[in-house]
């Protein structure tokens, strides 16, 4: 299987449990990684992001491998088309 046909296997749910293996250093039961398993699962969910996920992060890796950044104006026009903030007064906490 290469690489490609790899990212393209993975459910969404193995995808969450790699990228919170990575971000926390350990598998899903408490077993730490390796720093070589560290580096592929970093590769593996970094790939998944750029060829499955459309994510509106102002930092992601692009299909092509290399980094996106977003401007300001981008991120402006997107904060501004989401949904309004929910706000609360301090007695309804």
């Amino acid at each position: 299987m290469d690489f490609d046909s790899l990212i393209g296997a993975l459910t969404p749910e193995t995808y969450q449990k790699l990228a919170d293996a990575v971000a926390t250093g350990r598998w899903p039961d408490g077993k730490l990684l390796s720093e070589a398993q560290r580096s592929h699962s970093m590769q593996l969910v970094m790939a998944y992001q750029a060829k499955i996920l459309k994510s509106d992060e102002p930092f992601t890796i692009g299909a092509d491998g290399q980094m996106v950044q977003k401007s300001k104006a981008e991120q402006k026009a997107a904060w501004q088309q989401q949904a309004a903030i929910a706000r609360f007064d301090h007695d309804d906490l």
